[in-house]
């Protein structure tokens, strides 16, 4: 298959191309960045060089490919809501060019909206939060329109990310540890946040855009759920800064825009994901990762 690959050079995105390329797979990748532009090259893929604001780019690409995966995504959580509404406008620009076809749109969202069923882990098919309670959500909200006029839409919802140098929102949170001074986690820090190292994640988008199948979910959680408290002492031994606990009164004086999430119980399943693909993630595992972690990086 051709595919175009948005956000190909980034932490994700390059994993993704260097996993497709590998598989026989030609590779479009989206690419705003000269200098990244290099590195996608070198990697085998083709470059086109645009943003994805620019909705004539993304359509050329998708329409001169089999199907797409779309990955970009701007991390600036500072203004998560904001860019969880562009997304909602890129997606639909990606199906303007796709309607009709069979060719596969695999687009990403986070597991956290699936964690709709009090007391479990978020399950590929649960009903899923809707904007209006967790702004990713906008994406599937898209997703379901694309797939009304002809798309065929599957949805990869992402835990945290990781290898030793990013973790997802992990890698603000050690951010604010180090300003701080202090690495906190919410009353007793048994809340859990799944996790996936780069190198399964980047498996699994291949194997969802080879199966191609419509409106289907699939869970990128290797690890259903790291305790916070687990995750915060990793980080404070690595970096040699005390660690406490905090209260939730506490957390939005600390946090910031992270308490949105930094005391939430967000624990995800893949079981029927591993099933239906037989992907069999085997990286590193977050705790792993975080004792290894680049501290100039962090």
């Amino acid at each position: 298959m051709r595919i175009f690959v948005t956000g190909a050079t980034g932490n994700v995105g390059s994993h993704v191309v260097r996993e497709l390329i590998g598989a026989g797979h030609q590779v479009l990748g989206l690419s705003r960045s000269k200098e990244k532009a290099v590195a996608l090259a070198a990697a085998g893929a083709e470059v086109l060089h645009g943003t994805i604001e620019d909705a004539e780019i993304l359509k050329s690409g998708a329409s001169q490919s089999d199907g797409v995966i779309h990955l970009a995504f701007n991390h600036d959580f500072s203004r998560f809501v904001q860019n969880c509404e562009d997304d909602r406008r890129v997606i639909a620009t990606l199906a303007s060019a796709l309607a009709g076809s069979a060719r596969p749109l695999v687009i990403t969202s986070g597991t956290p909206i699936a964690n709709t069923v009090p007391g479990e882990p978020a399950k590929e098919d649960n009903p899923i939060a809707g904007s209006d309670r967790h702004p990713r959500a906008a994406t599937e909200e898209a997703g379901i329109l694309a797939s009304e006029i002809g798309v065929n839409v599957s949805v990869v919802r992402l835990p945290q990310v990781h290898d030793p140098v990013s973790q997802g929102l992990i890698t603000p949170l050690i951010q604010i540890f180090r300003q701080k001074g202090v690495c906190a986690y919410v009353g007793d820090g048994l809340s859990r946040w799944p996790a996936a190292h780069f190198t399964d994640v980047g498996r699994l988008y291949r194997l969802v855009v080879e199966r191609a199948e419509p409106n289907a979910k699939y869970h990128a959680a290797a690890e259903e759920g790291v305790p916070m408290r687990d995750i915060v002492e990793t980080i404070g031994r690595r970096l040699n800064l005390p660690v406490k606990s905090i209260s939730k009164e506490e957390a939005q004086d600390y946090f910031g825009w992270l308490a949105l999430f930094a005391g939430h119980d967000m624990p995800a399943s893949s079981a029927k994901t591993q099933q239906k693909l037989g992907w069999e993630p085997n990286g590193p595992t977050l705790l792993q990762d975080l004792a290894e972690l680049q501290v100039s990086a962090a």
